[in-house]
């Protein structure tokens, strides 16, 4: 992994261990503190295209989630809580006060959108300001099992028991991770997506212990994640701190229909609109993304 191209040049390269797992994070930038989260089948370098000028008004932590990239891969367990939103969540919690961020905002995609509601959920104190990028919350993709079978199709296969779908993934790990990124992007190739960082992502996916962390990351979601969901949606309890959901309106499958109405039922405080792009808001339309995001952050 070393010789893989630097995307972050000027940036500290740093490992933190938690009590759960090692966390790689790449480190830059001054302001408040701005914790940057990927998803998958991605690692922190999804976020290369913005974190320059993210780096201008924040100071940023951009880490690899456990099981991705370049941080560990925990022992994983019957109950999959391993790679539970909540463990990961954790994870990060842990590393922004190791690095002395009591309170912090997060500004997360996909799966690390998963984590990042997670934490305000389990962590109000923690965080005050918070970003989804094309998500909805768990609870809600689960109940839309219609679409599910064919657009989110990846959400029931990668839960399938190990090892059916490590094993499947693993014959062809690159067109497996090819095929997910031109599928959810709202073009017809890879080219929103530099060759630096797709070179990450290639790297990454051919690892076996990678492979089956992002099935335990899934195996999770349609387990304890969902549990851990439902609880809070039965008690009301909801996400205190102001919300930012920004979605894709041109992805071409799996969709996060009506993104900003559900995300009502969740938060106390929250506002959203599309980006026109595809699932990777970040990498194919940054400028967008970044004009959305950047006022809301830097509010009083």
């Amino acid at each position: 992994m070393s010789k893989l191209p630097d995307l972050f040049p000027g940036f500290e390269s740093r490992s933190i261990k938690t009590r759960g797992a090692e966390i790689f994070m790449r480190l830059g930038g001054a302001g408040p503190p701005l914790l940057l989260l990927h998803g998958y089948p991605q690692t922190h370098v999804m976020w290369h295209k913005i974190a320059g000028e993210l780096a201008e008004h924040f100071s940023l932590v951009i880490p690899d989630l456990r099981g991705y990239g370049q941080s560990s891969c925990p022992e994983t367990d019957d109950k999959h809580e391993t790679y539970s939103k909540r463990a990961m969540g954790k994870d990060m919690i842990e590393v922004m006060t190791e690095l002395w961020h009591g309170r912090f905002m997060v500004l997360s995609h996909d799966r690390g959108g998963r984590v990042g509601y997670r934490m305000a959920l389990d962590h109000p104190d923690k965080i005050y300001r918070l970003a989804i990028l094309d998500i909805v919350p768990t609870y809600f993709v689960w109940q839309e099992t219609a679409e599910i079978g064919i657009s989110k199709f990846h959400w029931p296969f990668l839960a399938q028991p190990s090892p059916l779908p490590e094993t499947m993934i693993g014959k062809d790990p690159v067109m497996w991770l090819e095929h997910l990124i031109v599928s959810w992007s709202g073009g017809e190739d890879l080219s929103p997506f530099t060759d630096e960082a797709m070179a990450h992502y290639r790297a990454a996916i051919k690892q076996p212990e990678r492979i089956h962390t992002g099935c335990e990351d899934y195996r999770a979601g349609a387990t304890c994640d969902l549990t851990f969901d439902a609880i809070d949606h039965k008690s009301g309890n909801k996400i205190k701190c102001p919300v930012l959901a920004l979605w894709g309106e041109g992805r071409k499958k799996g969709f996060v229909n009506n993104s900003l109405k559900v995300w009502q039922e969740w938060c106390d405080d929250v506002r959203g609109a599309p980006i026109s792009c595809g699932h990777f808001l970040a990498e194919e339309n940054p400028d967008d993304t970044l004009a959305a995001v950047l006022p809301f952050l830097m509010e009083d």
